[in-house]
């Protein structure tokens, strides 16, 4: 009898992870976390035996032909969670520093309303909120983590502790409307998609999370990358902004009654 499928699914995007995924996929193949989700790992055309090891362990793996970069992965797996009919995604890194313990409680929070009787749209796995554990940063992130904060709070009036984290819950209503033309920054989302889905009216929460260090591999921040990656992303915010709120494209696309 074929498994029924969850209403949850987990979003993995790889490149070379052979020396981490399998780690992850035991903590994710525990009971508690396989009764409520599926797992789908967005293979970025790695050369190693990512792609191996996750067909080894069944499940759904998509491989790209050609490395076409970490956003692109995630949106993929944003249109294959809604044409496969599933009501929420959790995304999460193939690295090891997000801890498996966060899905439950990332999940817990999709599933409660605020208190403003709504449920999230988006739920962010934050580094920096009280209840979270000790991450250590350089000093060049953190430069970057405050000015994403600061032009967050300057174009929403909201204070996101945690701009750039890739621990991510969504709702059907968020990520129908990342999988959809030009409507997701298919090389570097962070803080610019956060900043777009505030504007637009999505209900966005931030959650402590536990993370850990990398370990294995090498990030797609190292070098000199974070410099360059400060100065996009700063340009990315507020070209967001200037769309929404003078051009006003997509603005109201939140609202429940335009998305039902």
């Amino acid at each position: 009898m074929k498994e029924q499928q969850k209403k949850l699914l987990i979003i993995i995007p790889a490149y070379n992870e052979e020396s981490t995924i399998g780690a992850l996929l035991d903590k994710l193949e525990q009971p508690e976390i396989a009764k409520i989700a599926d797992v789908l790992v967005m293979n970025d055309a790695s050369v190693d035996r990512t792609k191996e090891i996750v067909q080894g362990r069944k499940h759904t793996v998509v491989t790209h032909v050609y490395n076409l970069g970490y956003g692109s992965g995630l949106q993929i797996g944003y249109k294959y969670a809604f044409r496969k009919g599933y009501e929420y995604v959790i995304q999460m890194d193939a690295d090891g520093q997000h801890d498996v313990c966060n899905i439950e409680e990332i999940w817990k929070k999709l599933n409660t309303k605020n208190e403003a009787g709504k449920y999230p749209d988006i739920v962010l796995g934050s580094r920096f909120v009280e209840g979270s554990t000790a991450y250590k940063t350089s000093l060049l992130k953190k430069v970057a983590y405050t000015l994403f904060r600061l032009l967050i709070r300057m174009g929403t009036g909201r204070k996101i502790w945690d701009p750039t984290t890739g621990l991510q819950g969504l709702s059907r209503r968020a990520f129908s409307f990342y999988a959809r033309y030009n409507h997701f920054d298919d090389q570097y989302p962070d803080a610019n998609m956060i900043m777009q889905m505030i504007l637009l009216g999505y209900v966005v929460e931030e959650i402590p999370a536990v993370m850990h260090e990398r370990t294995e591999g090498v990030s797609m921040h190292a070098g000199l990358k974070p410099i360059l990656y400060m100065f996009r992303m700063m340009f990315s915010i507020v070209a967001v902004w200037i769309r929404i709120k003078l051009f006003h494209v997509d603005m109201g696309a939140g609202d429940e009654e335009k998305a039902a």
